[in-house]
C-alpha cells in the first residue's frame, strides 16, 4: 500500500487532474464538504459499507459516494510555555483583541480543508445572523490583520509555534494529541462558542483500479475494530454512533464533555465554500495590516 498525505484541497485537486487516468483507489480523510464537490464532479464511486447505517444521516452522502469515518474537532492552540492557560484566548472573537495582532499564525486556508471549515463557520455564521456574508468577510479581514503569516502545512505551523514565530493558531484536536503524546509542549483550549467538528470521510474513487480492495478497506476503516483501534492509538473520534461511550477511551469521553459543536449547515458550505474561498484569496487576504500574505 502506499500513502499519499496531502491537504484535503491538494487531494480533490490531484483525483481531479487524474480523473481519465486514476492513480488513487481511496480518498481517506478531509472534510464531507471537499468530499461532496468530487461527489458532485463524478470523481467518487458508489459504495455502500456494512457499517453505513449507523453513520448520522447528515454525514452520508446522496448515492453512497461517502461516509465520514471520524468528527475531527478544531481547537484552539498555543506554546505552553509561553502562555499560562488563562491568558490564552478561548473563543473565536478573542483572536481579534490588540493583544494578539502580528502574533497569529494559520495554516492556509486555500489548501487546507480544516481552514476552510473554520473560515466557512465564520462566514455562515455572519450570514445566519444578518443574511449576508459581509459580516463573515468583515472579521476574517480584521483577522488578517492579526495575523503574521499563512503557513504552507502542519509542520511549520507546529514550529513557528515553538519558536514563539507566532503565539496563537488553530488546528484539528487529533494532531495536537498526537504530538503532544510524542513530547511536542502545544496546548489547546475548545472555543466556547462552539468549535466545528469536521466529518472526516472516506470513499472509493470512480475508475480505482484496485477496486475490491478498496471497498475492502473502507469497509474496515468502519468496523467497531478499526474505529476503536483509531480512538485508542490515534485520537480519532469515531463517527458511529453505535459504539457504546464506555468503550472509548477517557480522552474521548473527555471531549465528549468539554466540547460545544458549532451549529453548521455543512450543506451551505458544500455549495458554497469554493466561491468563498475564492473571494477571501481575492480580497481579504493580505488586505490588513498584519503582514498575513503568505503562504
Amino acid at each position: 500500500m502506499q500513502w499519499l498525505d496531502m491537504g484535503s484541497q491538494e487531494v480533490y485537486d490531484r483525483v481531479s487532474s487524474e480523473r481519465a487516468n486514476p492513480q488513487g483507489d481511496v480518498w481517506f480523510g478531509g472534510p464531507g464538504t471537499i468530499f461532496a464537490r468530487g461527489a458532485a464532479d463524478s470523481l467518487l464511486a458508489s459504495f455502500r459499507p456494512s457499517w453505513a447505517a449507523a453513520i448520522p444521516a447528515g454525514e452520508r452522502a446522496p448515492g453512497d459516494f461517502y461516509f465520514s469515518a471520524y468528527r475531527t474537532p478544531v481547537v484552539l492552540i498555543y506554546p505552553e510555555q509561553a502562555l499560562q492557560p488563562a491568558d490564552a484566548p478561548h473563543d473565536w472573537d478573542d483572536l481579534l483583541a490588540p493583544r494578539w495582532k502580528g502574533k497569529i499564525v494559520i495554516r492556509d486556508p486555500i489548501a487546507s480543508g480544516t481552514m476552510r471549515a473554520v473560515w466557512g463557520m465564520i462566514i455562515e455564521r455572519g450570514l445566519t445572523a444578518t443574511g449576508d456574508t459581509a459580516a463573515g468577510f468583515t472579521w476574517l479581514r480584521q483577522l488578517d490583520a492579526q495575523t503574521r503569516e499563512y503557513v504552507i502545512n502542519e509542520t511549520i505551523l507546529e514550529q513557528k509555534l515553538l519558536r514563539r514565530e507566532g503565539l496563537v493558531s488553530a488546528w484539528d484536536l487529533p494532531d495536537i494529541l498526537l504530538n503532544r503524546r510524542d513530547g511536542m509542549p502545544i496546548a489547546y483550549t475548545f472555543p466556547t462558542s462552539g468549535t466545528p467538528v469536521i466529518q472526516d470521510a472516506i470513499g472509493v474513487i470512480r475508475g480505482a483500479r484496485h477496486a475490491e480492495q478498496a471497498r475492502a478497506f473502507v469497509e474496515w476503516v468502519g468496523s467497531i475494530e478499526a474505529q476503536l483501534l483509531a480512538a485508542r492509538e490515534a485520537f480519532r473520534l469515531p463517527a458511529r454512533t453505535d459504539l457504546p461511550s464506555d468503550s472509548l477511551p477517557a480522552w474521548a469521553q473527555d471531549v465528549a464533555r468539554r466540547m460545544t459543536a458549532a451549529p453548521i449547515d455543512w450543506g451551505v458550505l458544500a455549495a458554497h465554500q469554493a466561491e468563498w474561498m475564492r473571494y477571501w484569496d481575492d480580497h481579504v487576504r493580505g488586505r490588513g495590516t498584519g503582514g498575513g500574505a503568505g503562504r
